[in-house]
């Protein structure tokens, strides 16, 4: 497999859905917790990133394998249009998701058992979410599994492995019993802070099954817009960017942010007026990509403000 293909093959060019969160948790944790771990940070990284193209190289090959028409599976497909062998599809998950695991075993070394509970969830609901007789992503389970493990559980470990001393969370194994203990308000100030990231990668998910209602359909995919109709998953669609905002300004009046990051409600108009174009039209090849710009202008400018406070904090 070329390198080109490869990268066709894992969709690089969507992996700033997984940056986004990442770097926003890392200035959060230096502005918060006044704390950061170069090697756990990168660690994490890579481990995070090989682990999203393990995921999306799953839901390629699934969506090969399990479309209903030939045409879809030769022309809408990279590994039909590509004519790639499925033995080197599969060699390339396996390389991945064992390159991801090994990197999240020594960061558990380096950490402690909690990032293992949580690197555990979120690998099964990454392999689940395109794997299974019943998958998650042909489900209306989509926009909430994607935007919760992606944009809080990127997020959340972002934070954890630079300050997973500062007693936000706690794992105890003493002999047969196991204890949890979380700080419950360090936790809701997370919660909050990944709010932006968790919305704006659910609407990536629904922008997209909005638009491929009918061809879902066709292929036995029912998602989120089936169920609750085109009309409310677009009305879904604009109040999560609305909430987005809400959470930023929230955030700033509980003090969490600080004042400066009010700017980034500058974004709102373009925003807005990308709604109104997708609102009039959901035609993937036309207005897809508004969801992808609001991704961009939401996260980008909320990590860049949060760059500019660290950099003078």
């Amino acid at each position: 497999m070329s390198i080109s293909t490869f990268l066709k093959l894992v969709e690089i060019q969507t992996k700033i859905a997984s940056v986004f969160p990442f770097l926003i948790g890392c200035l959060f944790v230096y502005y918060r917790y006044d704390t950061f771990h170069p090697l756990n940070t990168a660690i994490f990284f890579l481990s995070m990133l090989s682990f999203d193209l393990t995921t999306t190289a799953i839901n390629n090959y699934m969506d090969y394998r399990k479309a209903s028409t030939e045409s879809y599976r030769k022309n809408s497909n990279i590994i039909g249009q590509k004519n790639i062998s499925e033995l080197t599809v599969i060699s390339t998950i396996l390389g991945l998701l064992t390159f991801a695991t090994v990197l999240g075993i020594w960061l558990v070394f380096r950490t402690d058992l909690f990032v293992l509970l949580v690197g555990m969830v979120c690998f099964g609901i990454g392999i689940f979410y395109t794997f299974g007789p019943i998958p998650f992503s042909r489900m209306p389970l989509g926009e909430i599994f994607s935007g919760v493990t992606m944009g809080f559980g990127i997020l959340f470990l972002a934070i954890y492995v630079n300050a997973f001393d500062q007693g936000i969370v706690q794992l105890l194994w003493q002999g047969r019993m196991i204890r949890l203990e979380a700080d419950i308000l360090l936790m809701f100030e997370i919660v909050l802070i990944s709010i932006p990231c968790v919305f704006t990668i659910a609407n990536l998910m629904l922008a997209n099954n909005i638009c491929d209602l009918e061809e879902d359909i066709r292929n036995k995919r029912f998602t989120l817009p089936y169920y609750i109709g085109k009309k409310y998953a677009i009305w879904l669609f604009n109040g999560l960017y609305a909430f987005s905002f809400i959470a930023i300004i929230t955030a700033v009046l509980l003090q969490l942010l600080p004042p400066m990051l009010l700017i980034v409600l500058l974004v709102s108009y373009p925003v807005y007026k990308h709604v109104r174009k997708f609102n009039k039209k959901q035609v993937k090849s036309e207005t897809f990509s508004v969801a992808v710009k609001n991704l961009v202008l939401v996260n980008g400018s909320l990590a860049a403000m949060l760059a500019l406070t660290v950099w003078f904090y």
